[in-house]
């Protein structure tokens, strides 16, 4: 009895105390409010195209709950921002609860048509702010955005249907429909100038016997699963050149995923490939940074074609998921060529064909996670879904004073199946090369390294001393053992390094002469 009267005591009693908390009770707020920031700059987005979500956080650091009478957008209801407070969404809040001791978030996106605001030139800054609160107590947050005009290629949607446009591809004559959401480049698409960035969704085709034309200094930006295809008879030409400031690569052309924001800048696989299809012919690029791409270029076909399926120089191919650059029985001349940072080789000539690398430095310190296959791959075949193989001839691959290194050893692998209807032909000259077979396992005679038929004066795995891997800066420092070590025969047929600089006279190793590195 006494215990049963002990609890009904007990909860009578919180019952009183708690009816008489004022715990509960909001005082107005008094402008004592703090923010996790003054301004909130929503970075960089394209006119038209929704931003990522941003956060604001806003502390009530008193001692009292209080209300806050209003929280809104200075534009109101005209406002191109928008605000998410307490899982509701709007442009004007009231009564607005916040405890003490205690804070919220304030969730902000954004989508601005640059057309409707008064723009000079193609950027715009728009700006807004949030309000909290009004009179003596008002409290104001900045909003900041970044709006750059762009030119959009993307596929036609029914509204109805929910059905994206997808290719058509003519093969050989027959017409092969596709599953990959895109469309063919309209005549007046051919020539992406530098006026004004293009932003690109789902795979735009280069038209049968056209030619994609992109002038020195465009930006080229592609939305997830989307890239550049380049069909039948087509050719894409990317006229970058040498820029003065290499922060800003003013003159260079940059083709990368449509994510501006920072977090976004080094992401790997944000967007598909650019693709050389079987058919297409007689591609160049020069002066390109392709960067965050799966696959950076994938070139299909045409082993033996009188001019290479592709001619590439002056080129950095960066944060690729899968391949820097993927070759399919296909041929490839390149020149003053980086690439690093992907998830499986950062070059790979694969079922045969036909590549020539000069003076370039291709590297792998990907960190993103395990990858299986080092920084150069080649292979004479593949194998179907029941493993049986199909050969072709790798007729030549070649690497001429190149840097072949990375995080993983070795850094280069060659895959053979032996038959006498087929070849397997390559070599390495003057070349940096990280591979030590400390536990014996390359034991093929493709491996023997006294072999001058496929290497000869190469320099095994000795610090090329890069710049800073983790930033993708491959220059060369005084302390690397590349300086001077490259074939003059080679350098005189590419006599200008990646950066323009001289090296026909004292050549180094890799796309770059060294440099002093600045002191620290």
């Amino acid at each position: 009895m006494k215990r049963s009267l002990y609890f009904i005591f007990t909860i009578g009693f919180l019952m009183l105390w708690s009816s008489c908390r004022k715990d509960f009770e909001f005082s107005p707020s008094t402008g004592n409010l703090t923010f996790s920031r003054d301004t909130v700059y929503l970075d960089t987005v394209f006119s038209k195209i929704g931003s990522s979500t941003y956060n604001l956080k806003v502390y009530n650091k008193g001692n009292n709950d209080i209300n806050i009478p209003s929280v809104k957008l200075t534009l109101g209801e005209t406002s191109n921002y928008r605000l998410s407070v307490d899982g509701i969404t709007g442009k004007t809040f009231e009564n607005v609860e916040l405890l003490a001791k205690d804070s919220l978030y304030i969730f902000i996106e954004t989508t601005v048509n640059i057309e409707t605001e008064a723009a000079i030139s193609n950027q715009f800054l728009y700006t807004d702010a949030i309000e909290f609160d009004s009179g003596t107590n008002q409290q104001k947050v900045e909003l900041v955005t970044l709006i750059q005009d762009a030119i959009f290629i993307y596929p036609e949607r029914d509204n109805t249907t929910k059905i994206v446009e997808t290719l058509s591809l003519n093969v050989d004559g027959e017409t092969i429909e596709t599953e990959l959401q895109g469309r063919e480049l309209l005549p007046n698409e051919l020539n992406f100038t530098n006026e004004k960035p293009y932003v690109i969704y789902g795979f735009a085709a280069v038209p049968n016997n056209e030619t994609l034309t992109i002038d020195a200094g465009a930006r080229v930006y592609f939305h997830s699963e989307s890239g550049i295809l380049v069909t039948d008879g087509a050719s894409i030409k990317i006229n970058g050149e040498l820029s003065t400031n290499q922060e800003a690569l003013e003159n260079e052309v940059i083709l990368e995923g449509d994510r501006l924001e920072p977090d976004f800048s080094e992401t790997p696989g944000q967007w598909a490939a650019i693709w050389l299809s079987d058919g297409s012919v007689d591609n160049t690029i020069n002066y390109t940074t392709i960067k965050n791409a799966n696959v950076g270029i994938l070139c299909d076909g045409n082993p033996n074609a009188t001019n290479n399926k592709l001619n590439i120089t002056n080129t950095q191919i960066y944060n690729s998921a899968s391949f820097g650059i993927m070759g399919r029985n296909t041929s490839i001349t390149g020149e003053n060529v980086v690439i690093n940072n992907a998830g499986q080789s950062s070059f790979a000539g694969t079922i045969g064909g036909r590549y020539n690398f000069t003076h370039s430095t291709i590297v792998n310190y990907w960190d993103n996670g395990f990858r299986q296959l080092p920084s150069v791959l080649l292979n004479n075949f593949i194998l179907d879904e029941e493993n049986n193989a199909t050969l072709a001839n790798l007729g030549e691959a070649n690497f001429n004073n190149c840097i072949i290194y990375g995080n993983d050893n070795p850094e280069f692998l060659l895959e053979q199946i032996e038959d006498e209807s087929v070849s397997f032909n390559f070599k390495f000259t003057n070349c940096l090369i990280r591979f030590q077979d400390d536990s014996n396992f390359f034991t093929e005679a493709v491996y023997d390294l006294t072999d001058t038929n496929h290497f000869e004066n190469n320099i095994f795995n000795k610090d090329p001393n890069f710049k800073d891997t983790t930033l993708n800066q491959f220059v060369i420092g005084d302390d690397s053992e590349a300086i001077n070590q490259a074939n003059s025969t080679f350098a005189i047929q590419v006599p200008t390094d990646i950066l323009g600089v001289n090296r026909t006279t004292s050549p180094d190793i890799g796309a770059y002469q060294h440099i002093t590195f600045p002191e620290e």
